[in-house]
């Protein structure tokens, strides 16, 4: 994300991007089979939840490679915060294996409070630094604080957390498709 001339950034950067929509779909529609009552479309659902989780920490794992020349406790706060997002989705298919009826909304109200919360430092870096542009970045901070507001609200039993997600979902399209075009 430094030099337009360092293939392996414009690589990483462009990785990063697809998987930010691929996580999107996989989560989406995993979840949505996972709910089926048809064995094999819920297994399938699980199998994308678990690869959304794989994704989840490869974005980890690369924005921190980029944060961490700049910041590196923003570098890795944004880690553990993808780590923490991608089991908290994956404990979805522990409901399978372990034949016990978890709490799933539970674990993805918290991997959504964490994530918008993690990912608001990240946002400020990438400000900070010009790594991106001003009002992609600012864009980023404001709908992830509003993310995590709308999860912090369904922690504590108001179902209002679909009101809050769009500016923080359109965000992470707009930089994953800003990542691919720019590739840097």
């Amino acid at each position: 994300m430094k030099s337009k001339n360092d293939p392996v950034t414009i690589y990483n950067a462009r990785l990063i991007g697809s998987f930010f929509l691929l996580a999107f779909l996989a989560y989406g529609i995993g979840r949505s089979l996972f709910d089926s009552t048809n064995d094999i479309e819920k297994h399938l659902g699980a199998l994308l939840i678990i690869a959304n989780s794989i994704m989840v920490l490869f974005i980890g794992i690369l924005l921190r490679k980029t944060l961490k020349p700049y910041n590196s406790a923003v570098a890795n706060i944004y880690l553990f915060t993808r780590i923490f997002e991608a089991f908290a989705l994956s404990s979805i298919v522990l409901t399978i294996f372990l034949k016990v009826n978890l709490s799933i909304d539970l674990g993805y109200i918290l991997a959504m409070l964490v994530l918008g919360l993690g990912s608001v430092p990240m946002c400020l870096t990438l400000y900070k630094h010009k790594i991106l542009p001003a009002w992609l970045a600012i864009w980023g901070a404001v709908g992830y604080a509003v993310f995590a507001f709308g999860f912090l609200l369904e922690l504590f039993g108001m179902d209002w957390s679909m009101y809050f997600l769009g500016l923080g979902g359109l965000w992470e399209v707009v930089f994953a498709i800003w990542l691919i075009i720019r590739g840097n």
